[in-house]
Parts: C-alpha cells; structure tokens; sequence
C-alpha cells in the first residue's frame, strides 16, 4: 500500500512539473511573439493619403504595408490640415490640387522619403525644393494619355459643332421647326489643325485626328519627333502653327516658359474662325486675354478642360460666353484610368520606401 501511494505521488509531481515547463515554455512563446509584433507595428512606415474617396485598389496596396492615415472628407485637404498631417510621414500620397513647397517639407521634417502625386503633371509640386532635400517624386505618365486624348477630341467637337448651345435651345424652348442655317457648326474635313505639346497626349490626339480626314496636322516645339512621320504630322514654328491652323489644341505641361504662353499678341496672330482647345493646364493661357479674345470675335470659339482658378466660379464672365465651352477637368476622368493612376502612385511609394526604382520617377 506505501509502495502504492508513493509511485502515485511520484508520477503526479512528474505531470506538475511537466505542465510548468509547457507552462513558461507558453508564456516565453507568446512573449516573444508580442514583442515581434510590437516591433513590428512600431517600424511600420507611415503614408499620408491627401483624399479618402481615392479608388481602393491602390488605397488597399498601401494599408498592406504601410501605416496608412487619410484626410477625411471628399474635397482638397485644407492647407494648415495638411501641413499638420504631414509631420513625421515617411511618404505623401498628393493630387494636383496640394501645394507642395518650402513650407510644407520643413515641417514634413527628415522622415518623408517620397512624394507620389496621382496626376502626370507635377507643377503643383515645387520640384528643385523637393530634389534638394533627396525626396523622390512619383508621377502617372501613360496609363492617363487615351483617356485624355479622347476627352480632347470630345472637347474640340462639342466646340466645333455647337453641342452645349444645343443643349440649351432645346432647354430654353428654342427648338423649332428644321431651319438651313440654324447651329450650324465647323467641321474637322480639310482643316488644319495645329497642337502645341506634342508628347503621348499630343500625338495620342493627332492619331485620332486622322479618321475625320483633317488636311494637316502641325505641331511646335524644340525639335521634330519620329513620331510625327508616323502620324503624318508636319513641325513647324510657333507662329506658323499659329496663325495657319483652324484648330489650335493646347497638350503642354505648364513650366515657366509655357505660363500664359497664349495671351493678347498670341490670339491676334491666329485666324478669326479658329477654334481653341486646351486640355493642359489653365496656367498656360493668359485667361482675361482670351476671354477678350471671345468677346471681340478674335476667334470664333474656345473649349476649355482647363481654368485658372479650379474650380471656376459660376458666375465667371467666360461660362456667359456662347462661344466657350467649359468642362470641369475631367480628360482623365474614366473608371479605368483614375484605378490605374492610384495604382501606379501606390507602386511608385512602394518602391521608394524599399528603396527600388519607381514606375515612373520625376527625374
């Protein structure tokens, strides 16, 4: 019976044993994975998003990797909201309408290693700044050049053929019977059709000029292009493209020699029935100057993306025109390409943070 008891105190101090080992070897475990865990929340990088309403695909990209805050409302981050939210991020996720200069980077602080801006133009961003603090920028180059050339073209016809002026004598109770001459527009059939900025935008345009059968297509800048022989486009100067062409289409990036390039003594050279079509940026075109342009008949008619300031106020002499139509820049505003330039702006943080080559850098 002693025997007996006693192996029975034995095995059962034996399980005691056993179970505080698998006990601490537990506790140890679960230890060391919390301060993995911890370590690893604490190392995770920080990427500030300027809008919430930006397409989830690249948005999910970033949360996958990255400690991801946003500005919370669907309008532009205000200024002193972004200047706050910016502080200790190691990436900006921006859209053309923040400015990024001085200001902001010295309170952006060392940590920002990169700059992604969902847009293919960057003159919002103060680019030397930037570069001399060793903050790398990222753009949307390419996946946004169809979407923005048929806009373009959509544009130059809605000018052309008189669609918005239509659409409100129809709403003004204007519509009567067939007439010969009524709203009667121009047609593209044997014009001439100058575009000043001939890079993807530019002849992503001239390539869908060709199916109206226009009789030239010219283009300005500092050299001729191979591509313009394959699109069956002539280079020509500034001012010949100017004052020859019936359409005059405006794809250049803003920089400070194209900033209102086209102002009082420019529209003078043009012929009177041309018609103006720009799809850039606003800064590019002298706008009191071309709304002189329209009053006085100097040209026939303009169709704008673009303005100076955006959004336009509504009571703007120029939305009062007749002769000027106005969309609210949208050239890149397809489902398609919006996902597709989120996408590539998340690509382009991703690989900065990893210290790999961009997509598509700023260089």
């Amino acid at each position: 019976m002693t025997i007996l008891v006693t192996h029975c105190r034995q095995v059962n101090v034996a399980k005691v044993c056993r179970f505080r080992q698998h006990f601490r070897q537990s506790v140890d475990f679960m230890s060391c994975n919390s301060l993995k865990l911890s370590s690893s929340n604490m190392s995770k990088r920080k990427v500030f998003v300027t809008r919430p309403d930006v397409p989830a695909a690249g948005l999910n990209m970033l949360k996958e990797r990255f400690d991801v805050s946003t500005w919370s409302e669907e309008r532009p981050v205000p200024r002193e909201e972004l200047v706050k939210q910016v502080q200790g991020k190691d990436a900006l996720f921006c859209m053309l309408t923040d400015k990024i200069d001085k200001e902001l980077l010295d309170n952006a602080g060392k940590h920002l290693k990169v700059i992604g801006t969902m847009s293919v133009g960057y003159d919002h961003i103060d680019v030397a700044e930037v570069r001399s603090r060793g903050i790398r920028i990222g753009y949307t180059p390419d996946v946004l050049t169809d979407a923005v050339a048929e806009l373009t073209i959509a544009l130059l016809l809605a000018t052309s053929r008189r669609l918005f002026e239509g659409h409100q004598q129809i709403l003004d109770g204007k519509w009567s019977a067939w007439a010969p001459t009524w709203m009667c527009g121009v047609e593209l059939k044997h014009s001439t059709v100058g575009i000043v900025g001939f890079g993807r935008i530019g002849q992503g345009v001239a390539r869908r000029l060709n199916g109206f059968s226009v009789n030239r297509i010219l283009y300005s800048g500092r050299y001729e292009k191979p591509e313009g022989k394959e699109i069956g486009a002539t280079h020509v100067s500034f001012d010949d493209l100017v004052s020859e062409s019936d359409f005059i289409i405006v794809t250049c990036a803003l920089t400070p020699e194209t900033k209102e390039m086209f102002n009082d003594a420019v529209f003078a050279k043009m012929k009177q029935n041309v018609i103006f079509i720009n799809t850039s940026r606003g800064g590019v075109v002298d706008q009191p100057a071309l709304q002189r342009a329209l009053e006085n008949r100097t040209i026939l008619a303009a169709g704008l993306d673009v303005t100076t300031p955006e959004p336009l106020p509504p009571t703007h002499p120029l939305l009062q025109l007749k002769n000027c139509v106005i969309v609210p820049h949208i050239g890149s505003a397809t489902t398609w390409t919006r996902g597709e330039m989120c996408i590539l702006t998340a690509r382009n943080i991703i690989a900065a943070l990893d210290d790999k080559p961009m997509p598509a850098e700023v260089l």
